[in-house]
């Protein structure tokens, strides 16, 4: 028995992306490009907000947490799938399983819950701008984010109370490059309606009612912005539009793996692969992409980290 009732299910086998050798490789050239291009950029976004004291407002912390979780959260399956390219038996343990399936909800949730809390920031700063450095301290900052770490532990740990509770003994072949809740529950050796039902509405529901609710949010504040007169407006609905797009790209890759039934469907690995390699890596590059300071500060201290070696 590993770490649960009586499973009997020990290890997991991850049928992988491909079978084809070439396609296999072609995906491993692909993923490591992105991987080593993109995971340092990030790295750089953090080194560039902590070394600059322009950038030092509540925005770009929350920018530098974001990229944090997403640092993390491509360091979870990424990894290993790369290495399972060359491997002739891919496989996860129990354990290893879980464990994976509790950081990757640990992450997304965080994010999920970051993202509410720049949205927060977003609001005090445009509807009570005079107010806002007063309400937003750097102790709020903290607690926000304090905040969406522990929502996402909430949320994960929910996930694997009710997973370590499922007789896993008989087929163990994950039709994926990952373990996920959608991929697990279908082996469990017992009627899993009722399991099935709650996760959707810890992930699914829970997933799709923020995505509304932060849409609605940036859309008030589009609006508002427009219609009023006070300086930075441009900045302002250029930040909103920002996090409009962030939130596009982190929700609808979850909405479409949790909020349907646990079934096999043509896209999901390709779907997958967005939401736990390529998306994740691109949100913080695609704010940096669309913000002039950042970018500006970037190149600062590019230039001071070549004229201190050449």
């Amino acid at each position: 028995m590993e770490w649960g009732n009586q499973s009997m299910v020990t290890e997991f086998v991850l049928l992988d992306l491909s079978q084809a050798r070439g396609v296999q490789l072609f995906l491993f050239t692909l993923f490591l490009i992105f991987y080593t291009l993109i995971l340092p950029g990030n790295i750089f976004i953090i080194l560039t907000i902590r070394s600059n004291r322009h950038l030092a407002s509540p925005m770009y912390f929350f920018l530098g947490s974001l990229a944090f979780l997403d640092i993390c959260y491509c360091s979870i399956t990424p990894p290993k799938m790369l290495a399972d390219f060359f491997s002739s038996h891919k496989t996860i343990s129990y354990r290893g399983c879980m464990t994976q399936i509790f950081f990757l909800h640990l992450l997304g949730g965080a994010e999920i819950f970051l993202l509410i809390g720049m949205a927060i920031d977003r609001y005090v700063a445009i509807c009570h701008p005079l107010r806002y450095a007063n309400i937003v301290t750097r102790g709020v900052c903290w607690a926000l984010v304090g905040a969406a770490w522990v929502g996402g532990f909430m949320h994960s740990i929910i996930q694997i109370i009710l997973l370590v509770q499922l007789p896993f003994c008989g087929p163990n072949e994950l039709d994926s490059f990952f373990c996920d809740i959608t991929q697990i529950v279908k082996l469990a050796c017992t009627d899993t309606y009722a399991l099935e039902f709650i996760m959707f509405f810890n992930s699914g529901l829970a997933t799709l009612l923020c995505f509304i609710l932060l849409l609605i949010s940036y859309g008030i504040l589009l609006v508002k912005v427009r219609t009023g007169f006070s300086q930075g407006k441009n900045k302002a609905a250029s930040t909103c539009v920002t996090h409009i797009i962030i939130v596009f790209i982190m929700f609808s890759p979850a909405i479409y793996i949790y909020c349907r039934p646990f079934q096999d469907f043509p896209l999901d690995k390709v779907v997958a692969v967005f939401h736990t390699v390529v998306f994740p890596l691109m949100n913080p590059m695609i704010y940096t992409l669309r913000n002039k300071e950042i970018k500006q500060a970037m190149w600062r201290l590019i230039e001071y980290v070549l004229c201190m070696y050449f």
